[in-house]
């Protein structure tokens, strides 16, 4: 007999989906997934590259070639800290995101360290046209994409944390960098990442339907320089925003960019 109950539990268990994946394929039934990225061009899409102007995409450095969007850097010389981003046109708030990318090729000269094979999904952007003309990385929450080098663990949808904290375990999470439960993606191989947005709720990473990292309050920091000049009336909460892709000195490709619009 207990043998046989062990047997059935096992099979109950082993049968029965994630909840992530339940919820999934419920929102897909009844919603529809939005394509931000046509395929075909960067329309909707507006650059947005430290110490040039909005919409200028020096040297091209995102452009659209067979089906897939890329960020490339031939003719940039020394990388000189040129940090990109490319904004979708309008902001969201409650949403599932799924975005397909991979890295390719080698990092360009003078990149940083800590840019190999990095790349990340901005969140909860400031409005692009509120940045300064030499500011590094918009104001945000940043699901960090990295690539392994062949060797080490190195995980992916990571959270970072441009001019923002968040809070996990009830506690304020101040730190830049937070890591999560992710496998190795090495070479380049396409890596599919999704993330729930709840407004000011809580925000999930999940790569194949393995939920890696959660937290919940997204806020701006104001001893954050950027973030100060957003603060309006006292009011940290961040409860919506732009979403931007990122351009970080490796070279970075993006076949899938879509969106699940949320009840709040």
């Amino acid at each position: 007999m207990k043998n046989h109950l062990t047997c059935a539990l096992l099979l109950v268990l082993t049968a029965a989906p994630s909840i992530w994946a339940e919820d999934k394929n419920e929102s897909e039934k009844s919603e529809k997934w939005i394509q931000l990225f046509d395929g075909k061009s960067l329309n909707g899409w507006t650059p947005k590259i430290k110490g040039r102007a909005l919409g200028d995409n020096f040297n091209n450095t995102f452009r659209v070639e067979n089906g897939v969007m890329k960020v490339k850097y031939e003719g940039y010389g020394p990388f000189n800290r040129r940090f990109g981003h490319i904004f979708y046109k309008q902001s969201f708030s409650n949403y599932r995101l799924r975005v397909e990318y991979r890295f390719t090729g080698e990092q360009v000269e003078e990149g940083p360290g800590w840019a190999f094979r990095n790349s990340g999904i901005m969140l909860h952007c400031q409005d692009p046209k509120t940045m300064t003309k030499d500011q590094d990385f918009p104001v945000s929450i940043e699901v960090q994409l990295l690539g392994g080098d062949g060797k080490k663990p190195r995980t992916t949808a990571n959270l970072c944390t441009p001019g923002t904290h968040v809070v996990m375990d009830d506690k304020l999470i101040k730190r830049h960098c937070t890591s999560s439960k992710s496998k190795t993606y090495h070479g380049d191989q396409w890596v599919t990442v999704e993330v729930e947005v709840r407004g000011n709720g809580d925000i999930k990473h999940v790569i194949s339907d393995d939920l890696v990292l959660t937290y919940t309050k997204p806020q701006l920091d104001p001893g954050d320089k950027d973030a100060k000049r957003l603060i309006k009336d006292g009011e940290t909460a961040l409860a919506g925003g732009f979403i931007s892709l990122q351009s970080e000195s490796h070279p970075v490709e993006f076949r899938k960019v879509e969106i699940l619009l949320l009840d709040k």
